[in-house]
């Protein structure tokens, strides 16, 4: 792999604790250092100035940056760096499982195990221009293996493109050595920071059938022109296409979330109530995030051994001004576009 990998196997010093976790001792592309509570992390810092960090207790990103310094993802100020809890905000990973479509733990284990660096993957089709990512690799353990009898290897690339932007792609292998399949459900559960959620509305989704986490799973048919919140909203939206909108209209500014062999996405705000009955997550905090997640749920990807699957995400922040409430059609994800068959 490039330089990159071996800055950020090579890694950094750092005090523990909130102080050390604000800035890194080393600049460069790719550092490792250390974060809250003494967790390791990786800082990926674009030459415009745009950053991004991830902690390799979840492969979770828990910050991103735009080239000005503002922070684009939410992290509750309660958020509980220590295992085995997940860290509440920026981008868990969820997998194997959403949620509780299965009889794992909600959102299965991934978010709860701590990643590796790796330092030579096998290449992607397309290799990475920037030298601002990382390589990060799960695979199964004993613990894991009692829960969910399947071994696989979970490749996750997180990159910072050129303008900025924040790209994952997630490469999942059955090596089951018994000849048997597994299936799994799947979601970035990404928390974008927003002004207030009263100024926010979604596009992208429109007309689309959803299933409502809130009245049973029952299926409904999106009504309105574009999402907005009013009170708690918990949707799953199915077949939804490659680019969604989330439009800020206090900061001016639109993320775009563009995704690869991710059929489903969910829309999430708590609300007031359920804000209050979380232990990791402040009263009012609900009003300055919305999730919006690109997902797989509907219908689980089934992997025979050998086979992989790959789910990419890229985010976007522009401001409003660029953004004609058209998502460009012609636009495709960088590096490489998922068709919508991902498995090979």
């Amino acid at each position: 792999m490039s330089s990159a990998a071996s800055a950020s196997a090579a890694g950094g010093a750092g005090e523990e604790g909130a102080a050390a976790a604000a800035q890194p001792q080393q600049e460069g592309p790719v550092v490792t250092c250390k974060g809250m509570n003494g967790l390791d992390k990786v800082v990926l810092r674009e030459v415009r100035g745009s950053s991004a960090e991830v902690y390799l207790y979840g492969g979770h990103v828990t910050s991103w940056k735009d080239e000005h310094g503002e922070e684009l993802l939410f992290v509750s100020n309660k958020a509980i760096f220590k295992p085995p809890k997940a860290i509440r905000g920026g981008i868990p990973i969820c997998f194997p499982q959403f949620s509780n479509f299965g009889n794992l733990d909600p959102h299965g284990f991934a978010r709860n195990r701590t990643w590796s660096v790796e330092n030579d993957p096998p290449p992607f089709p397309v290799p990475t221009s920037n030298k601002a990512y990382v390589d990060l690799i799960l695979t199964h353990t004993e613990e894991d293996l009692k829960i969910w009898p399947h071994s696989y290897e979970f490749r996750l690339r997180v990159a910072l493109g050129p303008g900025g932007d924040l790209m994952l792609t997630s490469r999942i292998r059955n090596t089951n050595a018994d000849g048997k399949p597994f299936s799994f459900t799947f979601a970035y559960h990404t928390y974008f920071s927003i002004s207030d959620i009263s100024e926010v509305r979604v596009e992208g989704l429109e007309t689309l059938d959803y299933l409502d986490n809130l009245q049973e799973r029952n299926r409904y048919t999106e009504q309105g022109d574009a999402i907005v919140f009013e009170s708690e909203l918990d949707r799953i939206y199915l077949g939804t296409p490659s680019k969604i909108a989330i439009i800020d209209h206090e900061k001016k500014r639109t993320f775009v979330v563009r995704k690869g062999g991710l059929p489903d996405a969910v829309v999430w705000n708590p609300w007031d109530k359920k804000a209050k009955a979380m232990s990791d997550f402040g009263d009012d905090e609900y009003k300055r995030m919305v999730c919006v997640e690109a997902a797989a749920i509907e219908k689980p990807i089934t992997l025979k051994p050998g086979e992989e699957w790959t789910g990419k995400l890229e985010l976007s922040a522009v401001p409003s001004s660029y953004y004609s409430g058209q998502l460009d059609p012609d636009r495709v994800l960088q590096d490489s576009s998922v068709p919508e068959d991902s498995i090979s």
